[in-house]
């Protein structure tokens, strides 16, 4: 196989030239436009989509997470290590490299995947990183693979998770968590609030509040406070106190006796 200056582009992008160029583009083959050559020449067979590169760079990308977990965290728990590793593993984080890869730009789509926005959709994308991962793995090895996930997918989620969480470097996103359960539980709204800033330029603490809106009042039913280096890391915290609370309000409907003996929640909570 030629290679074309679109390939070309990538490979650079990718820093990995392929030995192989085959396996870059099954990577990039999407099962649509697989299909539609299958029936356009009226054959049989293995239609060479990335459906088994997807599987394959799946493997390879928990593997080398793991690995690297263990390197970086050999204080942490096999249950932390797992629910970090489930993260950075996970569509929601595996979208971003994807598109900061551009890879739509090259996917090969059928007609009717093309029309859809099929280079914009975040499956779509997550599905053939996954894929390059594969190609790279089978055309460099396990090191090449593992030098790729380093730079482009691990590296950069980790350096901003320390950033803004420091030594406890949570594996749940609290913010995104408590909107979905304020949301499946009722309430309005949550809104988050800078309290107080106080400190030197250098050394600044920050004083969140997380604020979770019931439907009958304007005044906040729940406030989850807490104190951090930054606005970030103290939202997150302020936003864990009161998905405490979000939480409990589920507890409480499955188990009514519990909710007679639970009382009024505190209005507030400090880290």
């Amino acid at each position: 196989m030629t290679k074309t200056r679109e390939t070309v582009a990538l490979e650079k992008a990718l820093d990995h030239k392929f030995e192989n160029p085959e396996l870059l583009e099954r990577a990039l083959t999407h099962s649509s436009y697989a299909r539609e050559l299958r029936d356009h020449a009226h054959a049989d067979g293995d239609p060479m989509d990335n459906e088994q590169f997807e599987f394959i760079g799946d493997s390879v990308l928990a593997f080398v997470t793991s690995q690297e977990l263990v390197k970086r965290f050999p204080h942490f728990q096999e249950g932390e290590l797992s629910k970090l590793r489930a993260y950075l593993v996970s569509a929601r984080h595996l979208v971003q490299p994807a598109r900061n890869l551009d890879l739509g730009k090259y996917l090969r789509l059928g007609r009717g995947e093309e029309r859809s926005g099929g280079r914009n959709k975040s499956a779509i994308l997550v599905d053939a990183l996954e894929a390059v991962i594969a190609a790279i793995y089978q055309d460099g090895g396990l090191r090449a693979a593992h030098k790729f996930i380093l730079r482009e997918i691990l590296r950069p989620e980790l350096k901003r998770i320390e950033l803004e969480h420091g030594d406890e470097l949570p594996v749940t996103d609290y913010k995104s968590a408590l909107q979905e359960q304020a949301h499946a539980a009722g309430r309005k709204r949550v809104v988050y609030a800078l309290v107080k800033e106080e400190g030197p330029e250098h050394r600044k603490t920050f004083t969140i509040e997380a604020r979770v809106f019931g439907n009958s009042t304007e005044e906040p039913e729940f406030v989850g406070r807490a104190e951090g280096p930054t606005k970030k890391r103290a939202e997150q915290t302020a936003a864990r106190h009161a998905l405490q609370y979000v939480e409990s309000l589920g507890q409480e409907k499955a188990t009514p006796q519990a909710k007679k003996s639970a009382g009024t929640p505190k209005p507030a909570l400090s880290e």
